[in-house]
């Protein structure tokens, strides 16, 4: 498929699921105003039509870019995740079809690492319980099944961006903590790692998962690692759905081997605010459950709608890839009175070759040139002279190999 990039009133943003008003500001800062911006989800068919003559698609979790969604997509040049994960979007599907898919991993790391905390100590102080009594009617008041976090060890497991951030702010309440992550990662503070995450559920008064979405964390907490706990801990689940057994957690939190737990995200979760939630967990005192609202702050929702609006910017204006999660990387500097061709192809050997010798033919002069490569596909950005763009562009049309070829002015 090819792809000429046209003037700037023409390339459409579709923005869904209510992305921050702040992506909708820095997109016509930068002269985009062809923007629709949709505050919900769309299903499967609505999308498909929607998505037809997007130029470029905004999308938080719960919007699903699936191998056919994306082929209704002919003209789709980018994708922006408004959130920390990409796990709703086929990777290889738009890879593979020339589409970088952007996100924002580090914009909303505090509002998730504040909310465990504000969950850890809710369940340390049973206040769920309480609550629900008072509000009942009754008046339970007593230090019984109430402690500080204090002196407790909190087990991380996953020591990246909110794992670390998490653990710096537990240390602050005076918690001692240990985590287990899959590679040797440098504590801060006097976090200290352990070598298995057997180890780390031995030790810990909480556990907290922070861990991606791979076939690897695929339920990597089942009954068996709940049995490894110690009585009378916390388990908290802010990281995927997937990676926890729901029903082997219920059983834990019914025979009170578990004091309690807190679980923000889901194996399957609804698809708007008015489905209801179906879970073995619901009905439970010393159960929080919050409907995938970790990263579901004000300051973090303006912050990814800047982060991920500029990336598309970038990437719409200069061909810029830097952080892309599934594309070869590319930042290269335009030079002034030049036009810039950005030209994605199968990762074949003598594509380069062939371009560099069509435009010799053609007495066409690369000014800037640099090729990257990833997996199945290889993205060639190069700047050449405005009066030679336009057979720049036909020589590279005619290129074998070619997925998608663009032309920047």
């Amino acid at each position: 498929m090819k792809l000429q990039a046209n003037e700037k009133s023409n390339e459409r943003f579709l923005l869904l699921e209510g992305v921050h008003q702040n992506a909708v500001d820095r997109l016509k800062k930068s002269g985009y105003h062809n923007i629709e911006n949709i505050t919900h989800a769309l299903d499967e068919e609505e999308l498909i039509e929607k998505i037809k003559d997007a130029r470029f698609i905004g999308i938080r979790s719960r919007t699903q870019l699936t191998k056919k969604t994306l082929a209704a997509a002919e003209r789709l040049a980018a994708i922006g995740c408004f959130c920390i994960g990409t796990n709703q979007v086929d990777l290889d599907a738009a890879r593979i079809r020339g589409i970088p898919v952007f996100n924002a991993p580090y914009s909303n790391t505090r509002s998730v690492a504040e909310l465990v905390i504000g969950q850890l100590i809710m369940l340390l102080r049973d206040i769920p319980a309480k609550n629900k009594q008072v509000h009942q009617g009754t008046w339970p008041k007593t230090a019984k099944d109430s402690n500080e976090a204090r002196g407790k060890t909190l087990g991380i497991i996953g020591y990246g961006n909110i794992g670390s951030q998490l653990s710096v702010l537990a240390e602050s309440f005076g918690m001692n903590i240990i985590y287990y992550d899959v590679v040797t990662k440098l504590p801060l503070g006097n976090a200290r790692q352990v070598g298995t995450l057997k180890e780390l559920l031995n030790q810990s008064d909480v556990v907290t998962l922070h861990v991606p979405e791979l076939p690897s964390t695929h339920n990597m907490i089942t009954k068996t690692e709940f049995a490894q706990m110690k009585a009378g801990s916390i388990f908290i689940n802010a990281a995927r759905g997937t990676c926890v057994n729901l029903d082997d957690l219920a059983e834990v939190i019914q025979n009170g081997k578990l004091r309690g737990a807190a679980i923000d995200v889901f194996p399957e979760e609804p698809k708007s605010n008015s489905e209801p939630l179906v879970s073995p967990l619901r009905g439970f005192d010393n159960v929080i459950l919050t409907p995938h609202i970790g990263g579901s702050t004000a300051e973090a929702q303006a912050n990814i709608g800047l982060e991920v609006a500029e990336k598309l910017v970038q990437y719409a204006g200069s061909g810029t890839t830097i952080s892309a999660v599934n594309f070869p990387q590319i930042n290269m500097p335009q030079s002034p009175e030049t036009h810039r061709l950005l030209h994605i192809h199968h990762n074949q050997p003598g594509v380069l070759s062939k371009i560099n010798t069509l435009f010799a033919e053609s007495n066409i002069n690369i000014l800037t040139q640099s090729l990257a490569t990833r997996d199945d596909i290889g993205y060639l950005v190069m700047d050449v002279a405005d009066v030679d763009s336009q057979p720049a562009f036909d020589q590279l049309d005619t290129v074998e190999g070619t997925i998608r070829l663009r032309l920047l002015y």
